[in-house]
This record gives structure tokens, sequence and C-alpha cells, in this order.
């Protein structure tokens, strides 16, 4: 009997929970938000569609009702608020700050062996005061930002490629942002067969490009962050560690020595596994990758830095 709690029920976390149970990844879904109903409605909501989706999975909704989630497996937070006209970044990285430490303790009352998976923006920071703040082991405490962002490399791939984009293998290490990721185009492959090998430098480099600012280009459109995709990325992450599928999947994860970091949360190769993180894996990066991976982690560290001023750590 596999239990997932998603805390948070706006776009993404409902989204996350929707693909929990209709792929029937976890037995029980709870969904969790502050909000009084919203969790409710929209877990009665996706429970009217089990018949019609062929479903077994229980999705179960509540108000900030955190006995409901005990014994959870693996818990996922979206919860947090995005920034708002005027807001500081240290006033946005403070409230989200707060959400996310509340969680954290309030999850661990009902769940103390669970998985956390972190959502919420800025994804490296809040994964890094996750962290510090629970003091579970660094395997335990996991950013999905990496999963998502090559997931869209993927997608960018595929277009580029005319391609299936299930037949294409891409991953993006490093901060969870616009410019902080890192495609490692050189280690893409479309059916075991180097993409650098069939695109042309400038097509590739549009890619790593598109892929960058793939976030901003769907918030551009949608006048709101993306949710399909995010919710999607956070479900695979859970079904990897559910379901025991020792999957290579680019997460945020707390690095000691591994790429030259110390210290930080950052997305880097994982092997994902019942344990949550069960090994980091060395891509042997070339002086250009490394360089950009070192730039990344000095602006995801001015951020967490921004946790130290607030006293948030």
């Amino acid at each position: 009997m596999k239990k997932v709690t998603v805390v948070g029920a706006g776009n993404v976390g409902a989204t996350c929970a929707n693909v929990l149970a209709f792929q029937e990844i976890a037995d029980e879904v709870v969904m969790l938000d502050v909000k009084e109903g919203v969790s409710e409605g929209k877990a009665l909501d996706m429970m009217q569609t089990a018949t019609l989706l062929g479903f077994d999975s229980s999705i179960v909704g509540c108000t900030s009702d955190y006995a409901k989630t005990a014994g959870s497996d693996v818990v996922v937070i979206t919860s947090g608020i995005p920034r708002k006209p005027g807001m500081t970044r240290e006033e946005l990285i403070g409230v989200n700050a707060g959400i996310v430490k509340g969680v954290c303790e309030n999850i661990l009352k009902y769940s103390p062996d669970s998985i956390i998976i972190v959502v919420s923006n800025p994804m490296d920071t809040m994964t890094y005061l996750a962290l510090k703040a629970t003091g579970l082991p660094k395997n335990k405490i996991i950013g999905m930002g990496g999963t998502l962002d090559s997931s869209r490399f993927k997608c960018y791939l595929s277009k580029a490629l005319n391609a299936n984009p299930n037949e294409i293998d891409g991953m993006v290490i490093g901060g969870h942002g616009d410019t902080t990721m890192i495609p490692l185009t050189r280690y893409a492959t479309y059916k075991g067969r180097l993409v650098s090998e069939i695109l042309d430098a400038e097509t590739l480099n549009k890619v790593a490009a598109d892929t960058m600012v793939g976030g901003a280009t769907l918030t551009g459109l949608l006048g709101t962050s993306a949710w399909y995709a995010p919710g999607a990325a956070a479900a695979y992450l859970v079904d990897a560690i559910i379901h025991n599928k020792k999957r290579i999947i680019p997460c945020s994860v707390m690095l000691d020595g591994e790429y030259g970091q110390s210290d930080i949360c950052i997305g880097v190769p994982c092997l994902i596994g019942e344990n949550g993180i069960e090994e980091i894996l060395d891509y042997k990066l070339n002086a250009e990758e490394q360089a950009l991976f070192s730039k990344s982690a000095d602006a995801v560290r001015a951020t967490n830095d921004v946790l130290k001023e607030i006293n948030a750590i």
C-alpha cells in the first residue's frame, strides 16, 4: 500500500496528484491545501473520473489537516507564492521559506520516514532550506527542477529532429533557472546516436537556448506559470521512488565535493530508487561545461545567502 501526499492543491499540485492517481503510481493520494475546500473539491472532481479513466487509486483532499497525511511514503511540496509586483526577492524568499519550513515540520510529525520532493520556488534554495531545517539525510530531500528541465530539453530536441521525444535522451544540470541551467547538448542522443552528429551547432545551440527560457516562454503565452509538465515531472520522480525504478534523473541534491561543489543543492545526474537519491553520478564535464556549472553554483549560492540574511537557517 503506497501513499503519497501532495502539499499545495494549485495547478502544479493538482496535476501531480491527478497523474499519480491516473497512472496508479500510488494507492492513496492525499492533497492538502490551506485554502478551505480547494483540495477537497479537486479530489472529488478527480475521483469522479475513476470509472471514466479506469484507475483504482483513491484521492483524498483536506484543509491543513496533516493527520490525514500520516504514513506517507513520499511527500511532494508545491506550496508557496509567486513573486508579486513590488515584492523584493528577499520578501519572496522569506515568505516561501516560512511556508516550506512549516510544511516540513508538520509532515515529519506524521510521516517521519517519508522522502520529500521540493517543487516550491526558488527550488534549489528551498531544497537547501528543507535539508537544513529538517536535518534529514541528504538522500531524502530532493529538488525536482532538473526532471522538468530535461523533459523540456527532450521536447525541443524532438522538434528539431522531427522525432519521437521518447526515443531521445537528454539531460539538464545546474540551477533551476533561466540563466543557471545547463543543457548537456554534448551528451544528448537519439536512438543511441549523438544528436551533435545529426544537428548543426546553430540548431543545437537554439535548442539549448529555448530550453533555458522554457518556463518563461510558457509564462508569456499563458500569463501564469506552467503546470502540466511540472506536475507530471514531480509524479515521474515519485514513481521512480515508490516503485524503485532506478532511473537516472537530474535532481537538486546536496553536494559534498561532487562536481567541485559542497554545501549546496543543485541539479546533477542522480540514480533514483526506493531510498531516494541512491547515487550521484559523475558525468565527466569538459572545461566549458565545468565553468558553466561553477557559475550556476555561484548564482544559487547568492540566493541561498538570502536565507542567512533573513535568519531562515
